[in-house]
């Protein structure tokens, strides 16, 4: 199966450790970063990896019927290893098969098919730094998040009306559970801290193959995170986020608001790592993580993630997403995706198949932002011009179920300081970013403290909005992912053409409408 499309989740990215001062120093683009290298072992281009298809080593095997007893004995006779079987769904995930060993096992009984594994890219973000001071104050505001620390950079909870919600009450519950299929989450943050389930967190990257950058020649070989993690982070859990991205979208959908709020301050986070720091998130590390969340009591799944590949010849992969999407909404199980950030018109994908916005029974979500933050980029505390304008970036077209905040920018030439054409999302910076990376992104001062935000742009950074709303509505309306949905749809604010916008789909979410807060 051939990957053509590598969604970038991220536009702009910067880094506030408080109210300290920005260096205003954009990383070296993206190709000046791929050519220069993380370390002696890195991914070389992972986009341009899962453009090409590459595979992981591993194959995702659809069953006809009841799993076969003897299946695992096949596999192994075949010199591969079961990774991981799903009655439930009819699908199970092996490794090491070669030659003629695929061909072999989908020959067999009650085996329907055998796909290729491929990678799906989780991009390198643009980075800005800063200071590190007063990165570790400010008291847990579970009940009062607009007392957050950095509440005023925080112009996405308010265009949201999520500070009218908190204040009618609508904080989140306990009971209630989001999985988070990303890179892992920072469960020490301070925003995160008691936040996240540790028993039911997970690292299902497990070891695939990966291209990499050993002494200057680009090879293949088996990669395994959790390695990387005891190295660095000895003690930490192997689903800690060595990225930042998993970290900063589970605190927008639950955090405790030491520094900044996120939509919920109650709810429970289950981080489902399914994306490495490399840049590559396996495509059956996703399914499983999807499988995982269902089998384990999830009411809500986040994927902020991107992707695509050519409908033609891929048939069955189209299959395996509305099989295992399909398994999730019989469970009650809300779905939550971003939409993508190539700008692209979904109607018009041709032979491109946008892996989860183009999957039926999910909440697809755009991003909007600000196109002018008047006091810039040091201090990003607004007044913002055009709140709700469509981010520059974002997909849209007729999947677009509703937007949400996502951070945006305006063209032109620069504007006189302090403005700045842009504003972005802020939420937790993890901790235990992999080192090399941290410095090669400027975000080596999340490393030394556990109360850094960062800011990002994208719709990675929307989509955590709606996932927060859909969980504080499972309290009210139950585990009703068709409920949920209209209901988001319903409450959203009409920005434009009465709900039925290209680029809004229903509208901008409004979370104080959609849990009754206003009418």
């Amino acid at each position: 199966m051939s990957l053509v499309t590598s969604v970038s989740r991220y536009a702009v990215v910067g880094l506030m450790a408080a109210a300290a001062c920005f260096d205003d120093a954009r990383v070296p683009s993206e190709a000046a970063r791929r050519t220069s290298g993380l370390s002696a072992m890195t991914v070389s281009t992972a986009a341009a990896t899962s453009r090409a298809g590459a595979g992981t080593g591993r194959h995702i095997v659809s069953f006809s019927g009841p799993v076969p007893a003897d299946f695992a004995a096949r596999v192994n006779a075949l010199g591969g290893t079961v990774l991981w079987t799903s009655p439930g769904s009819g699908l199970a995930a092996v490794s090491g098969l070669g030659g003629s060993g695929p061909a072999s096992l989908a020959a067999g009984r009650g085996i329907q098919a055998v796909d290729a594994d491929a990678a799906i890219a989780l991009e390198m973000p643009q980075a800005v730094t800063a200071d590190a001071a007063d990165a570790t104050g400010g008291l847990a505001s579970n009940a009062a998040p607009a007392a957050a620390r950095f509440f005023a950079l925080q112009w996405n909870m308010r265009a949201v009306q999520a500070d009218v919600a908190w204040a009618h009450g609508a904080l989140g519950s306990s009971n209630v559970s989001v999985f988070m299929l990303d890179s892992g989450i920072d469960y020490l943050h301070l925003d995160l801290l008691g936040r996240v389930d540790l028993t039911r967190s997970i690292d299902l990257l497990g070891t695939f193959l990966a291209q990499a950058v050993v002494n200057g020649d680009t090879v293949v070989v088996p990669f395994t995170e959790a390695d990387t993690v005891a190295k660095y982070f000895a003690g930490r859990q192997p689903f800690t986020d060595l990225f930042f991205h998993g970290t900063h979208t589970a605190a927008t959908v639950s955090s405790n608001a030491v520094r900044a709020a996120g939509i919920t301050s109650g709810t429970t986070l289950v981080a489902v790592k399914v994306c490495g720091y490399i840049d590559v998130c396996p495509f059956s590390s996703i399914l499983n993580g999807v499988i995982y969340a269902v089998q384990n009591g999830a009411d809500v799944i986040n994927m902020s993630l991107g992707g695509g590949f050519a409908r033609s010849g891929n048939g069955r992969f189209v299959g395996l997403l509305q099989k295992v999407f399909n398994f999730a909404r019989s469970k009650g199980v809300t779905i939550v995706v971003s939409a993508g950030n190539d700008a692209a018109n979904l109607n018009r994908n041709g032979n491109t198949y946008a892996t989860f916005c183009d999957t039926p029974g999910v909440i697809c979500v755009s991003a909007t932002g600000p196109t002018i933050d008047a006091t810039g980029l040091t201090t990003a505390t607004g007044p913002w011009t055009n709140i709700d304008a469509p981010a520059f970036y974002s997909d849209f077209g007729s999947p677009i179920d509703v937007a949400a905040p996502g951070g945006n920018q305006s063209a032109g030439p620069p504007l006189a300081p302090p403005a700045f054409r842009g504003a972005f999302v802020w939420a937790a910076c993890s901790q235990t970013i992999y080192p090399p990376l941290a410095a090669h992104l400027g975000l080596s001062v999340c490393l030394a403290f556990p109360g850094v935000i960062v800011s990002s742009e994208g719709t990675s950074m929307a989509a955590p909005h709606v996932t927060g709303t859909a969980a504080l509505l499972v309290s009210t309306l139950g585990r009703s992912p068709a409920r949920i949905k209209a209901r988001i749809e319903q409450t959203a604010d009409h920005i434009d053409k009465r709900g039925e916008s290209l680029f809004y789909g229903h509208g901008r979410v409004n979370v104080a409408r959609a849990v009754g807060a206003i009418p």
